[in-house]
């Protein structure tokens, strides 16, 4: 993805954040009253889940806004990792939320709270209403980032949670089924755990600078030695710095000709066009040391 185009997409991915933003902040507000009043555990869940959400959008928004800082002597990429260390933090805060849940249902069971169930609707349906028009701004650029994604996930668990307050009050107002309201909070802590396990696992690939799932290493460099004069590939490494962008480096040998009669040049045309076309990513950003037969024995640290 050119500079262009990223800097495009992290522009309009700033907006639709923005406007989440806006909407999670003014139900988490009337939340926080619907909590108060109604003592549900099912509800506080919610309530305390789109907390963690402001401040997740909060921080996706402003992360979004710093990808797009220019590089430096100091910073030669940029704050492109910037997005990728707020994923990280919001899927923290969301398996910290889940363990309050569990602490706070043991205590209810012991100490058992009656909870309005007409009241608690209102404010699950006012919850509901308000996430489902947050999600309809996030869904269109949710593949684009992985900020975005993190923003959209986070929005989702609250639409559940949501779904999970209405059905707790529903069962309260027609039934007098108070457990309703700990099944609830229990099920939204359910749900939160495997997404955001999964988002801490992405953002803790890119982080670690691990392959990028979409590539087969051994396939890459299968296909940089088809290029001609190529006679092996080591040192072979592929990472993520953010969304969309990607980088690989190598050290490839090639023919001790090509060093005298000026086709280096054209070898490393071919291997950039190979690893900017040919694999499922697009790797621009690919650095190639070419060298003569000989030269890795003494490297001082090689690698695969």
């Amino acid at each position: 993805m050119s500079s262009h185009g990223h800097g495009h997409a992290a522009a309009a991915g700033s907006r639709r954040l923005a406007v989440a933003f806006g909407i999670t902040a003014a139900l988490f507000a009337a939340q926080v009253v619907g909590s108060i009043v109604t003592g549900s555990l099912a509800l506080l869940v919610d309530t305390v889940h789109m907390l963690t959400d402001v401040a997740g959008l909060g921080i996706a928004l402003a992360a979004q806004r710093l990808v797009r800082a220019a590089p430096s002597g100091r910073r030669t990429w940029g704050l492109v990792r910037v997005e990728v260390l707020a994923a990280a933090a919001q899927a923290a805060a969301l398996l910290i939320v889940a363990l309050v849940v569990v602490v706070e249902g043991v205590r209810r069971i012991a100490e058992p709270t009656e909870v309005p169930g007409p009241l608690l609707l209102v404010f699950g349906a006012v919850g509901l209403a308000g996430n489902l028009v947050a999600l309809a701004v996030l869904a269109g650029g949710r593949g684009s980032s992985l900020n975005l994604r993190a923003a959209f996930l986070e929005v989702v668990n609250d639409a559940i949670g949501s779904v999970a307050v209405i059905a707790a009050a529903v069962a309260i107002w027609l039934w007098g089924f108070q457990q309703a309201d700990l099944i609830a909070s229990a099920l939204v802590a359910v749900l939160i755990v495997p997404r955001s396990i999964a988002l801490l696992r992405d953002s803790g690939r890119i982080l670690l600078e691990s392959t990028p799932q979409e590539l087969d290493l051994d396939d890459v460099r299968a296909h940089l030695m088809e290029v001609e004069h190529v006679i092996s590939v080591h040192d072979l490494h592929a990472s993520t710095l953010g969304t969309g962008l990607h980088q690989l480096t190598a050290h490839v040998v090639v023919e001790e000709s090509c060093f005298a009669d000026g086709h280096a040049p054209r070898v490393l045309d071919l291997l950039q066009e190979c690893a900017a076309e040919h694999f499922p990513l697009s790797l621009e950003h690919a650095t190639f040391q070419l060298e003569p037969p000989g030269h890795a024995d003494h490297e001082p640290h090689l690698h695969a």
